[in-house]
């Protein structure tokens, strides 16, 4: 059932393309909820197999060259597919009013959709590695076409980053079939591959992914393209698609290559390290509220490749729902910013801090200050479930880079506290013109509308749910991650 997530995108999208106008947002509405209910029914099924990778669908596609239509699904991608559901409904929710080309517009973004779906669910390399680079084509036109800040530099440079990393993926994956003979996932991670092989291939695949995740040095197309972007395409590329990078890092070069692993993991918990300090230095400095989130999501990112590197059951478990949490958050940090600037018209934290947005726009503030406890790690949260999970698991492979990360860690309420007083709670006694101190909506802004303010609440629950019961996906990401081979105890 969970399959059809990735159908029902790709009809969605064709259909929005060829329909009147009118029905554009509809069908984009309609296929959203629907991959999401599925995926809710898929995560919650009683006869699962949370722990391993079942085949869902098995069909020859290219069988000179062993390629297979190969679906299958785990806790880890069940959760994956939650999210990417969870983030995709909600982006169509705040998108309800786009008016310039609505049909082109949710055409890209409903195949960004699909894709990430077929990401997550794929059991065949190429497969994979076809969804896997589907998403980056609808990116460059969804920021190209409807952004803002510099679009065309942000849409290029995000295309030119993705498709590089695209390029060491697929020099990994043609590593493994060479020597394999065979593209699908479950026999390959069962394929003793030589440590020669592993000790380059790993580094090549991961970097290829790791790109996409955001990592350090690599990471300066993030802040940029997330700036650039209209409020859906901020809210997918934080929700779902860096979290692709970190999902074929856990999937394909972390299981396939555990001895590559094994060399290089103490490199990624460097990188990892300094990623989570340097972006929430650099959050700290900038007046862009969109750039401001946009660092953040790299730093928080650092926390999914820090477990990931840890390469144990709390560090692994938690960098998955640590994807799942700031897929979440991100999602609702970015259309809460959109939210703002559509009808301030400004970013700058500056000018904002003079208009008193906490009164005229209650729900925004009340939202924003929701996600930015979510995003500091505050109990309760999301975001405190995951990265303690984190911590822990890092405790016992580099206690050294859990003392660091506390840096990054200050640094983050500094720079969350800061955005927050000055976007919505300032003191300033300068105001501007137009800014009143009433309830009522202010004069250059429309009336934050219902679609707005269900997908925030949805966002918010999920982001409670997670963090008050965070059981509730661990109990299906651990018998996943348990099941991987490169596992330390």
């Amino acid at each position: 059932m969970i399959a059809w997530t990735i159908y029902l995108a790709l009809a969605g999208a064709t259909l929005s393309l060829f329909l009147p106008r009118a029905f554009a947002r509809w069908i984009a509405l309609a296929t959203a909820a629907s991959g999401f209910a599925i995926s809710v029914v898929a995560f919650f099924a009683r006869q699962a197999d949370f722990a391993h990778f079942t085949t869902i669908v098995h069909v020859p596609w290219v069988p000179a060259l062993g390629m297979n239509y190969h679906l299958a699904a785990d806790g880890i991608s069940l959760t994956m597919a939650l999210v990417t559901g969870l983030t995709a409904l909600c982006a169509v929710l705040f998108s309800w009013k786009v008016e310039s080309r609505p049909n082109e517009f949710f055409f890209w973004l409903l195949l960004v959709v699909g894709g990430s779906y077929g990401v997550f669910l794929s059991a065949d390399l190429f497969l994979f590695f076809v969804f896997y680079e589907l998403v980056i084509v609808p990116k460059y036109f969804l920021i190209a076409i409807w952004g803002s800040t510099n679009k065309e530099y942000g849409a290029m440079q995000l295309t030119l980053y993705s498709f590089f990393g695209g390029a060491l993926v697929f020099i990994g994956i043609l590593a493994a079939y060479t020597t394999a003979g065979t593209l699908d996932l479950p026999q390959l991670a069962q394929f003793q591959f030589t440590s020669q092989l592993q000790a380059w291939a790993f580094p090549v695949l991961f970097l290829g992914f790791a790109i996409l995740a955001g990592i350090w040095p690599l990471h300066t197309w993030a802040p940029t393209g997330h700036v650039a972007a209209p409020t859906a395409g901020s809210m997918l590329l934080a929700g779902i698609v860096m979290k692709l990078g970190a999902y074929g890092a856990l999937r394909v070069a972390m299981n396939l290559f555990p001895l590559g692993l094994q060399m290089w993991s103490k490199w990624m918990a460097v990188l990892a390290v300094i990623g989570i300090v340097y972006a929430a230095a650099v959050a700290l400095r900038q007046n862009d509220l969109k750039f401001v989130i946009g660092y953040s999501s790299v730093s928080h990112m650092g926390f999914v490749l820090l477990g990931l590197a840890a390469a144990n059951l709390l560090g692994v478990s938690g960098a998955v729902l640590q994807m799942f949490s700031h897929g979440v958050i991100g999602a609702l940090l970015f259309a809460l910013a959109g939210v703002v600037y559509h009808r301030t018209h400004t970013r700058d934290l500056n000018d904002l801090s003079t208009m008193r947005l906490g009164r005229t726009m209650p729900f925004v503030a009340f939202a924003f200050v929701v996600a930015s406890a979510a995003s500091m790690g505050i109990p309760g949260f999301s975001g405190f479930a995951a990265e303690i999970t984190i911590l822990l698991g890092a405790w016992k492979a580099f206690p050294l880079a859990v003392a660091f990360t506390g840096i990054g860690m200050v640094l983050v309420a500094a720079f969350t506290l800061r955005a927050l007083k000055k976007a919505f709670f300032a003191d300033d006694r300068f105001r501007s013109p137009v800014a009143v101190v009433s309830n009522e909506p202010v004069p250059f802004a429309d009336p934050i509308t219902f679609a707005e303010k269900l997908g925030a609440s949805l966002l918010i629950f999920a982001t409670l749910a997670a963090g008050l019961y965070p059981r509730l996906l661990l109990d299906r990401i651990e018998p996943a991650v348990e099941a991987m081979r490169f596992l330390k105890p």
